[in-house]
């Protein structure tokens, strides 16, 4: 189900190299990684598409060719499935890409941090209306809920302004990620003050670190293309969104949902074993194997 305040473009970056899984990332995306039986970045489309998305934003780099030929028409492949008469597979194939959704695909050319990314966007998104980014890396399962970006699009539509997925992590942690600090103004919403990006656990401002889903006012490409590069001459979208905060609202939202870090190995095999276990048709035959493995069997 869309949103009732459908977010309608959603941008993809991709063009990372995905050092961490190399070689297996070598010559293929890390993005196109399975979890059971579908890559991340299906994952991260249908959570788009459930908040309304109609335009898929996918800013790509070397190596990301995987990526269009998933989601474009596979014609051979649906003439085979249908001649043998695999209709449930058939379905699959050809939704992996909802009727009415547009996908966008817009080159890299350097890779020059997130913030570069998203402003790479600009040409697609050219409404003056809000959009999402999905950091595909981060998979969220809400469970029988709303995806992520559908919970947090409902806050964009109450207060307007921009809005950050956040969530609580360990005090001890807080050096792994970027801490808002704020007040809180409703359950489980922060008005945004500050940010502090990768602060020690006796320097960070609260607990709450923003992961991988971003409802972004249009008016942050503006901030972008002021935005200076760091020592690493990456441009920051945090920063950008600090400058932002000067001109109008940013919010943090703590999505309800469990979130797999697949960028690291040890999150993607959390992942792989958490979808596995929930999985229609594997998942009682994958819990009696784990459970064979825990006694010892």
């Amino acid at each position: 189900m869309s949103a009732n305040y459908p977010i309608r473009t959603v941008v993809f970056p991709v063009a990372g190299l995905g050092t961490r899984f190399l070689p297996a990332t070598k010559a293929s995306p890390k993005e196109m990684l399975p979890v059971v039986d579908k890559p991340l970045i299906q994952y991260a489309v249908e959570e788009a598409v459930a908040a309304g998305a109609e335009y898929l934003v996918f800013v790509t780099g070397r190596t990301k060719r995987a990526i269009e030929d998933h989601f474009d028409t596979a014609t051979e492949l649906e003439r085979e499935l249908e001649a043998k008469g695999k209709e449930k597979l058939l379905r699959l194939v050809k939704d992996t890409v909802p009727k009415g959704v547009s996908c966008i695909y817009i080159r890299q050319g350097e890779a020059l941090g997130l913030g570069h990314a998203v402003a790479c966007a600009r040409p697609a998104v050219g409404r003056r209306e809000p959009f999402g980014v999905i950091l595909a890396d981060d998979l969220i399962n809400a469970g029988d809920g709303a995806p992520a970006l559908a919970q947090m699009a409902e806050v964009a539509a109450a207060r307007g302004g921009s809005v950050l997925g956040v969530e609580r992590v360990p005090q001890a942690e807080t050096d792994k990620y970027g801490v808002v600090e704020g007040e809180t103004v409703a359950d489980g919403v922060t008005a945004v003050r500050g940010m502090v990006e990768k602060p020690s656990p006796a320097e960070a401002p609260s607990n709450l670190a923003v992961v991988g889903r971003y409802i972004l006012s249009r008016n942050i490409f503006d901030h972008l293309d002021r935005t200076e590069p760091d020592h690493r001459g990456e441009i920051q979208l945090t920063d950008a969104i600090v400058s932002l905060m000067a001109e109008e609202s940013v919010y943090a939202y703590e999505y309800a949902g469990e979130r797999y870090d697949c960028g690291s190995k040890l999150g993607y095999l959390q992942a792989t074993v958490a979808y596995g276990l929930e999985h229609p048709e594997l998942g009682p035959a994958f819990r009696d194997y784990l459970k064979g493995l825990d006694t010892g069997a």
